[in-house]
């Protein structure tokens, strides 16, 4: 089992969606952006990691949110969702095609990678 973090970004109440680009798997699909947790790093470290590489913004990991086990294909995942609080740099696209501030209620309109469906539910439930 691959171990993945992902981050809830909130900024004035909305949160940060991104979408998978072309040429990598579930291209099109949205998701919490994140990563996978390399050796030795905890899943903290891990967000603070990722989202600088592949946004170029700044976080504060707030608190554990939940875990979705899903299995793709062959390869099953444990996605690590963390809430985490926008602390600063321009948002830069490296590894998606796009990237959103959305209010918890339009979470709906996307079609999300399916580890992070149950996080949408729990998100649209609770609304921050």
């Amino acid at each position: 089992m691959k171990d993945v973090a992902a981050a809830i970004i909130i900024k004035n109440n909305k949160i940060l969606i991104a979408q998978r680009a072309e040429g990598q798997k579930l291209a099109g699909k949205w998701e919490f952006p994140g990563g996978k947790i390399e050796d030795g790093e905890t899943p903290e470290e891990c967000l603070k990691r990722e989202i600088k590489e592949e946004l170029d913004i700044d976080i504060e990991v707030d608190g554990f949110f939940g875990e979705s086990v899903y299995t793709y294909g062959t390869e099953t995942i444990s996605l690590i969702a963390y809430k985490a609080r926008f602390k600063g740099g321009q948002c830069k696209l490296k590894v998606h095609s796009r990237a959103e501030w959305v209010e918890p209620h339009e979470l709906v309109n996307y079609d999300f990678a399916p580890a992070d469906v149950p996080f949408v539910e729990k998100l649209r439930e609770n609304l921050l």
